[in-house]
């Protein structure tokens, strides 16, 4: 997906906060370490730097949320997370959007951290992010 294409999606999906321009998009994609795996419809942002994976941002079309689309995108992140020898994941979530939360708590990502005020939706207070982590390998 170009810069242009993923910001287009992910301003369609985050309307309620600021949306990532093709240029932070294009920035982000210049370091060989970060990928977009995914779609018109639907993608995930992963950076992977050494035995660490972070998930920068999912992203899915409105109208095709509830589709099982972000779970296969983060399955797919994680599995090339894990390729390219990530341990574990991390990801920060608004603790308001349960849909997330639920997605996150179903593919076995627990909290570890909580970050106030860590998002500034458009029109509203700002929102807590909850730090959440995923093994990628077993003990």
């Amino acid at each position: 997906m170009t810069p242009e294409a993923l910001a287009e999606l992910h301003g369609a999906a985050f309307s309620a906060t600021r949306a990532w321009s093709a240029a932070e998009f294009a920035d982000l994609l210049s370091h060989g370490q970060t990928t977009a795996v995914g779609n018109a419809d639907c993608f995930v942002l992963v950076r992977t730097v050494l035995d660490e994976a972070e998930i920068l941002t999912v992203a899915t079309r409105p109208a095709k949320r509830r589709q099982g689309l972000a779970r296969k995108r983060l399955d797919d992140a994680e599995a090339l997370a894990k390729s390219q020898g990530a341990e574990a994941v991390f990801l920060e979530v608004a603790e308001d959007n349960m849909a997330a939360i639920r997605l996150y708590s179903t593919s076995g990502y627990g909290q570890i951290g909580r970050r106030p005020g860590y998002y500034l939706p458009k029109d509203g207070a700002p929102i807590a992010a909850l730090v959440l982590r995923k093994p990628l390998t077993t003990t």
